[in-house]
């Protein structure tokens, strides 16, 4: 009676993996807690630099300002430096386009109506956009529209695919070689024409950018003719505005 209720010895390969599960979830368990405590280091660092970031912004108002305000003391006029950045839509479709300018148009990623893209301003972008004046509308955006480009309809190149920028680890992960881990690092590059903004800006899909609210006024004329062509300055901040 003693032997029949004696209980079974376990098999050996069901004991064999239990100890193999068991430790699977110990594995598992290090590895997530690992994680946890890189992505907590990892929002620390990217708070203390969007603090840092806003702090340089501030900075480079307030000398701007406080230059403008010496100058006018002594009775002067103060010239704010080139702007390095420019910001460039396509204004106009397909028919008709010369070669040279639709090439042109090709090299700056501007291959549909509607298309923006961000220029770093030298003697050869700025000849560039000469020839395709006539097709494009182009200004100097400030820190707003930049960011609002970004977080808006930022969109980056990965595997040769448009993948919306939803997280942090997206950006890591293509830029993070160049010491670009978040939004905020993305925008200041972009803004600040920093060494590694010829990455950070291949990286980011030209933007889609919708009709401009009340339209156009005339695609065919110059801005400083009351169209839309050309180089507009600061008022492309306007335009972007309208269509972002």
């Amino acid at each position: 009676m003693a032997d029949a209720e004696k209980v079974p010895p376990v098999p050996e390969s069901l004991l064999k993996r239990r100890k193999a599960y068991a430790a699977l979830q110990n594995r598992l368990m290090k590895k997530k807690l690992a994680e946890k405590k890189a992505r907590m280091a990892s929002r620390k660092l990217i708070y203390k630099r969007a603090e840092k970031y806003h702090k340089e912004y501030r900075e480079m108002y307030r000398r701007e300002v406080r230059m403008s305000r010496m100058a006018r003391k002594v009775g002067n006029f103060y010239v704010p430096a080139e702007p390095k950045l420019a910001f460039v839509i396509r204004i106009r479709g397909i028919n008709g386009v010369p070669p040279k300018v639709r090439k042109v148009l090709q090299l700056m990623r501007l291959r549909q109506i509607f298309n923006g893209v961000f220029v770093k301003l030298n003697k050869a972008s700025i000849n560039m956009l000469r020839i395709a004046e006539p097709y494009i509308a182009w200004g100097y955006p400030n820190l707003k529209s930049v960011r609002e480009l970004i977080y808006k309809r930022g969109h980056g190149r990965m595997r040769k695919q448009r993948i919306a920028l939803t997280e942090n680890a997206l950006i890591e992960k293509a830029l993070g070689k160049y010491g670009i881990i978040c939004m905020e690092d993305l925008i200041h590059e972009v803004y600040t024409v920093g060494k590694n903004f010829k990455s950070a800006n291949n990286f980011l899909w030209p933007f889609k950018l919708s009709p401009p609210r009340g339209g156009m006024r005339k695609k065919t004329t110059h801005f400083v003719e009351g169209g839309d062509a050309g180089n507009r300055e600061d008022q492309i901040n306007r335009m972007i505005r309208k269509m972002n």
